[in-house]
């Protein structure tokens, strides 16, 4: 058994433990941080500041991994890729401290990793960790990325995103709008609501919040949206157990909005769990028509009907399958409305998932942009003419938005962009990018996730 394993299961791990055995875990198993870690969590007995101090070494850890590495990479002999995962992570969570973090003081950070690795190690363990991180002190001043180096390399080290995703958005958006984006996406997200319109509406759910003591701003992304400050887990408040409020990025809450359904439609989501888009149409139409959500997962339908339960919602019908089969369940031309939000390469939600940007390859934007155009293709015809597509994604690149819109476009000429185009999206183009008649939104924006919205129109015949 390694070193990283020998601890006492009866003992309380610290915060910093904690973060260490997560980000382990994470780069041996490729598991997903954020599972892994409110799973850990959960299991711990952490008071609410530790837990807070473990999430932040461990999502910080992992979105500014390049760039400890390369400042690691110096001090380390033979380079911190010979030590073993769970000494790596000690140093690199350690180093994020030192680095990034001004409140915790650099002795107490050298002190903590010294007696980790005593307790997971040996002596000659600690002894380099402790040697590494004083070194690292010594020359805290000197830990900067240098300005003279080539654009791609010195954004990727500054803001830690890969080289090849850096350069790949230079040449589609330029370099300040580059270098924008991966200063956005290592922003803390903020924390926003929904509001369940059948319930409440938006003024007097501010009203409420701030009565109760909390910060909440209206969204100045979507008119059903709050922003809320400092109110900690808002699904563990009576307003999300009632129904009033649901958890969602302002940019997500676009896409329900862009499909405009109206009381007494027929609605197709072809991929939506877990449900937030789907109540939230839902709850435009006032509960009033039906909707048909589809997942290929069945353990994720059940999650969109426990969202529709929750706020009261009946007009959902939760339905299991591949969306590329959906023409055999469905006669065509049969949904007024239809929502492909597509799976894709989640690019514009980094500022949630860091482990997102060490994941991707060229090559997977290039396949899933290929089961998009599918996708699009196979659900185009479940729609009645005079109806409106909404096609959306969460990531902001070009070859999964704008590229597959216009190849179906080029295609099928019984669709086109909407005659209204944005439609009420229309007020965010000054700030936004309209590309092939849809709206990309950018991390920087609004300070929300990357997402695109496109709405097409199938043509009466």
């Amino acid at each position: 058994m390694s070193g990283g394993n020998r601890h006492s299961k009866s003992r309380q791990s610290s915060p910093r433990e904690l973060a260490m055995d997560v980000l382990t875990q994470v780069e041996q198993e490729g598991a997903y941080s954020n599972l892994l870690l409110n799973s850990a969590i959960q299991k711990s007995r952490l008071e609410k500041n530790d837990a807070g101090l473990a999430t932040e070494l461990v999502y910080g850890t992992i979105s500014r991994l390049n760039t400890l590495d390369y400042y690691l990479d110096k001090s380390v002999n033979k380079g911190i890729g010979k030590l073993q995962p769970w000494v790596r992570a000690l140093l690199r969570l350690s180093l994020y401290q030192i680095v990034y973090l001004d409140r915790i003081p650099d002795h107490a950070v050298v002190s903590e990793a010294v007696n980790l690795a005593k307790r997971r190690g040996h002596q000659g363990i600690s002894g380099m960790v402790n040697g590494v991180l004083r070194n690292m002190l010594r020359q805290k001043d000197s830990l900067v990325i240098q300005g003279d180096m080539p654009a791609a390399a010195r954004i990727s080290l500054l803001h830690s995103h890969p080289e090849w995703l850096v350069e790949r958005w230079i040449s589609q958006y330029g370099v300040e709008t580059a270098e924008a984006i991966c200063a956005a996406n290592n922003e803390p997200p903020a924390v926003s609501i929904r509001v369940n319109t059948t319930m409440i509406s938006r003024e007097h759910m501010l009203i409420e919040l701030n009565d109760n003591g909390l910060d909440a701003q209206p969204s100045p992304l979507s008119p059903y949206g709050i922003v809320v400050k400092g109110a900690g887990n808002m699904a563990l408040t009576d307003w999300y157990r009632d129904g009033m409020i649901s958890i969602q990025d302002e940019s997500s809450m676009l896409v329900a909005e862009a499909v405009a359904p109206k009381p007494g439609m027929k609605v197709l989501d072809c991929c939506a769990a877990p449900g937030g888009k789907t109540t939230h149409m839902a709850e435009l139409m006032n509960d009033d028509g039906h909707i048909v959500a589809n997942d290929i997962h069945a353990h994720k339908g059940k999650l969109i009907t426990d969202q529709a339960l929750r706020l009261g919602l009946n007009s959902v019908q939760v339905v299991t399958g591949d969306a590329m089969q959906l023409g055999l369940q469905y006669e065509p031309a049969s949904f007024d409305r239809i929502l492909l939000d597509a799976p894709c390469s989640g690019l514009g939600v980094i500022r949630r998932k860091p482990d997102l940007k060490w994941g991707k390859t060229p090559q997977d934007i290039k396949e899933i942009a290929a089961l998009q155009l599918q996708l699009l293709e196979s659900v185009s015809r479940l729609l009645r003419p005079g109806g409106i597509l909404i096609y959306s994604t969460c990531t902001i690149e070009p070859q999964e938005n704008e590229g597959v819109v216009t190849a179906f476009l080029d295609s099928h000429s019984d669709y086109g962009i909407a005659e209204d185009g944005l439609g009420t999206l229309g007020r965010l183009a000054e700030r936004s990018l309209v590309r092939a008649g849809g709206i990309q939104i950018l991390p920087q924006h609004y300070h929300s996730d990357g997402f695109y919205i496109a709405r097409l129109r199938k043509h009466n015949p």
